[in-house]
């Protein structure tokens, strides 16, 4: 069989199973669940370079085909599931779907660029890189499911999909615009995943009662 199989790729693998897992949930409305594989994808990305970097014999094709992988499957998990699952919490209008379209570009610019510099990087330093250029796609597998898990507090639906709007814009902009962002250590990916990791057990096990106890404490 073409392909790489080995441990430096599972994680890759097992990311856009669960993103395309997340586009059948959120496809059927189970949208609970589609933010559950959307941050499951993200904890996969979080760690998939870092396992990959353990092996220290990878050939060049093999650090090659690691670069190009990561980023088809990140197109996949943090461009298309998140289109998917904005397009059913309400950004169906018109100018809705152009927000989604130009995050969809804008993601998809990002990663082919990030290709040919982490390639260029890699032939003249190695290493992992220190910083981000931009905002790194992934991002959204974290601000999604914190605004989802805050939703009771908005005071209408709509106030909600219009945070989600500007969310949306937001982080699609940032994720072409030229600016370096520490890449954040250990402790702080920690940090990051507990947070997740939070919202996404209210989200799927404490999310009604959640729900009535905000809007009983309004």
């Amino acid at each position: 069989m073409i392909g790489f199989y080995d441990y430096t790729v599972i994680l890759t693998y097992i990311s856009f199973i669960s993103a395309v897992a997340g586009i059948f949930s959120a496809s059927t409305m189970n949208l609970r669940w589609a933010i559950f594989f959307l941050a499951l994808s993200g904890l996969c990305d979080m760690f998939d370079g870092k396992i990959a970097r353990t092996k220290k014999n990878r050939t060049e094709d093999e650090k090659s085909f690691g670069i190009q992988i990561d980023s088809l499957c990140d197109i996949v998990c943090f461009g298309v599931l998140p289109i998917v699952i904005c397009f059913k919490l309400g950004m169906d209008r018109i100018w809705s779907m152009a927000i989604l379209a130009l995050y969809g570009l804008a993601g998809l610019i990002r990663l082919g660029y990030f290709n040919v510099m982490e390639a260029k990087r890699q032939a003249e330093e190695g290493g992992a890189r220190k910083y981000y250029q931009g905002l790194p796609i992934t991002s959204m597998a974290i601000a999604l499911p914190i605004l989802f898990v805050v939703s009771p507090l908005f005071p209408s639906h709509m106030a909600f999909v219009v945070a989600l709007h500007i969310v949306v814009a937001l982080v699609g902009f940032l994720f072409i615009l030229n600016f370096q962002l520490r890449k954040p250590s250990v402790r702080e990916v920690l940090l990051i995943v507990a947070v997740v990791a939070v919202a996404v057990t209210v989200i799927l096990f404490a999310w009604h009662g959640w729900r009535n106890l905000i809007k009983g404490s309004l």
